[in-house]
């Protein structure tokens, strides 16, 4: 990214590019961003796009190569330690003690930040009411379903009452239903001024979540900005899509031509990308296609992303 404004003196995180390689492999490449107190930020692209490796570098696990990193107004490089017992981080993979209960597990991890059992009791009442577990804190956590793990999971992470949160792949795997109700604890995170940092692959969870995102392809941030900016300069307000039956999709030579500001063509599809989509419709069924289903959609995260890289998120 070029011409970028300085970084704010207020920021949580700032960083200038930001490196990180593994032997000859870089696996992320000289990238600028900082996070604001409050706000809900976003790393957003396909596996392997350096997502996690930027999280593991900011959460103090993971040496930065090249660059520099401030976090908390401090220096991960010499001040990990002190970073850490102010953050908290919410991995890919739930850790959780299985051989625990639902409680013992947020009591004895805040014993780790040297919380008295007092407190650390208090505590975890208080998050077992958030996280909406009270009835299951004498449970064994083998048993639980994976939303009420990360849901626990997400819950431990705030025993130390953390100024920042890390959360890498907060959902993946979970049904709706369970993703629906994570996304709401963490969006009353948010209203209570806890600074959230994720990465996801799902654009929906970053519409919903985040205040402003970064996308990340091949190592590199390729775009940044709301949900809504992203959309408003990559897309059209709307979408509409085309399905045909099989094989006519092959054989529209030009017959789609000058319908929309922008056309992709997809394996099962045609998106027209313009202002106006039920228009677009219209106009296609005035040149006689006959697609076998249409829909018009407003713009999405997905959009920018095809835009941006030519191919899906989700790999």
């Amino acid at each position: 990214m070029t011409d970028r404004p300085p970084m704010s003196d207020s920021a949580l995180i700032r960083a200038r590019g930001l490196t990180k390689r593994f032997g000859a492999f870089t696996a992320v490449d000289a990238v600028d961003f900082e996070v604001a107190k409050g706000e809900s930020f976003g790393f957003l692209g396909p596996n392997g796009a350096g997502k996690t490796s930027t999280m593991r570098m900011i959460g103090c696990v993971s040496p930065i190569s090249g660059g520099t990193l401030t976090v908390l107004d401090q220096d991960p490089t010499t001040q990990g330690p002190s970073i850490r017992s102010r953050i908290g981080v919410v991995p890919q993979q739930d850790s959780l003690d299985t051989e625990l209960t639902v409680r013992e597990n947020l009591v004895l991890y805040g014993r780790y930040f040297g919380l008295s059992r007092a407190e650390c009791g208090r505590r975890a009442d208080e998050l077992l009411e958030f996280a909406q577990l009270t009835e299951r804190q004498n449970d064994e956590v083998e048993p639980l379903s994976g939303g009420m793990k990360r849901r626990l999971t997400i819950a431990r992470a705030l025993i130390n009452e953390p100024d920042l949160l890390l959360l890498d792949e907060p959902t993946t795997g979970l049904d709706p239903q369970a993703r629906h109700l994570l996304w709401d604890r963490l969006y009353r995170l948010k209203q209570r001024g806890v600074t959230l940092v994720l990465t996801t692959h799902y654009m929906d969870e970053a519409e919903q979540l985040c205040d402003r995102l970064v996308v990340m392809d091949k190592a590199k941030i390729v775009a940044e900005g709301s949900p809504r900016q992203l959309i408003d300069r990559y897309s059209t307000k709307e979408v509409t899509e085309l399905r045909f039956p099989a094989g006519v999709q092959e054989s529209l030579d030009g017959q789609l031509d000058g319908l929309a500001d922008r056309i992709e063509r997809l394996a099962d599809r045609v998106l027209l990308y313009a202002d106006d989509g039920e228009a677009v419709a219209v106009a296609a069924h005035e040149r006689g296609l006959q697609p076998e289903t249409v829909l018009v959609r407003r713009s999405t995260l997905e959009d920018v992303f095809l835009r941006l890289t030519g191919r899906s998120l989700i790999e």
